[in-house]
């Protein structure tokens, strides 16, 4: 139930244009501090997630950083691309995200 709503917030901060979905527009938003949180797919690589921490860590950002047990095909359903990290750039979609996140876990 919980994971359907993630689903649906997702998308909504898809079609609002606060997401940055993939790789390079990851990086752009933590380089450019419009992230707000940033969001690994359960099947993500770890050497993703090693660049990102190293990355966050290069730009001195406290970014909540979460590995979700969504798998990158869930994102793709719920997004319509499939990313393995995405960064949410509102603070008011990071917020109820983080804390479907949380029921979830």
């Amino acid at each position: 139930m919980e994971t359907n709503k993630l689903f649906s917030m997702l998308g909504l901060a898809r079609r609002a244009g606060k997401l940055s979905m993939g790789h390079d527009a990851a990086v752009g938003a933590v380089i450019h501090k419009k992230a707000r949180l940033l969001l690994f797919a359960g099947d993500s690589s770890q050497r993703l997630k090693r660049e990102f921490n190293k990355l966050i860590e290069k730009h001195n950002s406290d970014i909540p950083v979460f590995v979700s047990e969504i798998t990158i095909s869930q994102i793709h359903y719920a997004c319509g691309y499939k990313a393995g990290v995405i960064t949410v750039n509102d603070e008011n979609f990071s917020k109820k995200i983080i804390s479907l996140l949380s029921d979830i876990s």
